[in-house]
């Protein structure tokens, strides 16, 4: 009986209890919006990655700038700790600029804007020349047959298909990473790819290639797409076909050190459990690496700044991590999820943003049934970032490896139709980021790690 008169009073404490938690999370969340949108230095980080340091190749010089300068921004976020952690990369440089030249019609030439694919081999120091032969994905080529294709350049003129709203890139990314295989076993002496965008403009596309060991290796290129229009154009309407000159001469140098950088706040009650959020700091040697990733890194740094800045106290530690060598190999992810095993780290709630600085849209959940129903329920506090919704999906690359050790892992998906505009390209400069939509990014991601924080995810 006494039960039954003491239920409700115990109802309406709950539930008055969880309104002032839910309106402190709205003010909390409110106030790190406002930090950044008003007082953030997530634009003027940026701004010093891009120029102070600019090009962040695994294994180069910028690289390891990138790692002072990011070490050194997260001390000044106010980071509890700040440690470097060592991670052996590949290196790779380009080397002079590349050439690549057709010719035609009994001597007329016409110079492409192209470059070679990262991690590529070079070709002869004097360059090569080939007939050129176009295909538009691998069953043309291996239609072809090694009896046409021995000796040739191969082209593959692959564009990125327009109707696919999501998944347009990893459609048309795979003839970049297995093209120059699936050319080199037919016999042929080098491979050139469309750029890897949406966008019709003069910006070669760089990005990682691979060989498989069965396969002589052979010299991976891509050219514009406004390059790839032109030639494919040319090639259907002579007949009589094209030679084509390509000319690169890059580096491959032994693994470098170099080191993931991590900055944290120690949580106030639960210390050992971990919310980790990251972008990688290393980017393609063509462009300044804005959107890809360094972005994501001063969104994370932001991360800890809002809440030192605004003198919260985070339950559980919240950890920022700029990692090292996404681009052509997960060095850096694949040692800080070996070095977290090690230690017997548990990590609750990991989250990356690596899609460009573009307004966000969605924070994926990857979790357990419960934490895929419980996390959901955080919604409205964030649609004031406008993250809108939260479906099912896994990590990012960087976080993918840390993921066998049971965390609840997510990823920042941004409004990113534009991103692939820039993507490894040239133009992915400071100046194609605007600061608003970079700002609000990071809001997103503080808030996420804030109530993944305060409240876990559950089991």
């Amino acid at each position: 009986m006494r039960f039954r008169l003491l239920l409700p009073f115990l109802v309406v404490v709950l539930c008055c209890t969880n309104l002032r938690a839910q309106a402190n999370d709205t003010l909390v969340l409110k106030n790190i919006g406002e930090y950044m949108l008003k007082n953030g230095r997530a634009y003027e980080n940026l701004r010093l990655l891009c120029k102070e340091v600019g090009q962040r190749l695994s294994g180069s010089t910028g690289a390891a700038k990138s790692v002072e300068a990011t070490a050194r921004m997260l001390r000044e976020a106010g980071a509890d700790t700040v440690y470097l952690q060592p991670v052996m990369v590949p290196h790779w440089e380009r080397g002079p600029k590349e050439e690549a030249v057709v010719e035609y019609d009994r001597g007329k030439k016409q110079r492409l804007r192209a470059c070679m694919l990262g991690m590529s081999v070079g070709t002869p120091v004097q360059g090569i020349t080939a007939p050129v032969v176009m295909v538009h994905d691998f069953e043309e080529l291996k239609a072809l047959g090694a009896e046409k294709v021995k000796g040739k350049i191969v082209f593959i003129n692959y564009a990125m298909r327009p109707e696919l709203i999501q998944n347009g890139y990893g459609d048309a990314v795979r003839f970049r990473s297995g093209g120059p295989a699936e050319a080199g076993r037919l016999g042929a002496v080098a491979v050139m790819i469309r750029s890897v965008t949406h966008a019709l403009d003069t910006f070669p596309h760089t990005g990682g290639t691979r060989y498989d060991k069965d396969v002589t290796p052979i010299p991976a290129f891509a050219c514009s797409t406004v390059d790839a229009e032109w030639l494919a154009d040319l090639l259907k309407n002579h007949p009589e076909g094209a030679n084509l000159f390509l000319k690169g001469n890059p580096t491959f140098y032994p693994d470098a050190p170099s080191y993931n950088v991590i900055g944290e706040i120690r949580g106030s009650k639960y210390p050992l459990e971990i919310v980790t959020v990251g972008g990688h700091l290393d980017s393609w040697d063509l462009g300044e690496g804005a959107h890809d990733d360094g972005a994501g890194c001063v969104q994370s740094i932001e991360v800890i700044a809002a809440i030192k800045k605004l003198g919260l106290k985070p339950q559980r530690t919240i950890r920022a991590v700029m990692f090292m060598n996404e681009e052509n190999g997960l060095k850096g992810a694949q040692a800080y999820a070996d070095s977290a095993e090690k230690k017997g780290e548990k990590h609750v709630y990991a989250i990356e943003s690596d899609l460009g600085a573009f307004s966000p849209v969605y924070i994926t959940l990857g979790g357990t049934p419960t934490q895929n129903e419980r996390v959901p329920q955080w919604l409205p506090l964030l649609r004031q970032y406008w993250v809108l919704n939260m479906p099912d999906g896994g990590p990012g690359a960087d976080i993918g490896p840390l993921r066998r050790l049971g965390p609840m892992v997510g990823n920042m998906i941004p409004y990113s139709q534009r991103y692939f505009d820039f993507h490894h390209a040239g133009s992915d400069r400071f100046e194609a980021v605007h600061k608003r939509e970079l700002e609000l990014g990071a809001s997103a991601l503080a808030s996420m790690c804030w109530l993944a924080s305060e409240w876990g995810v559950g089991e």
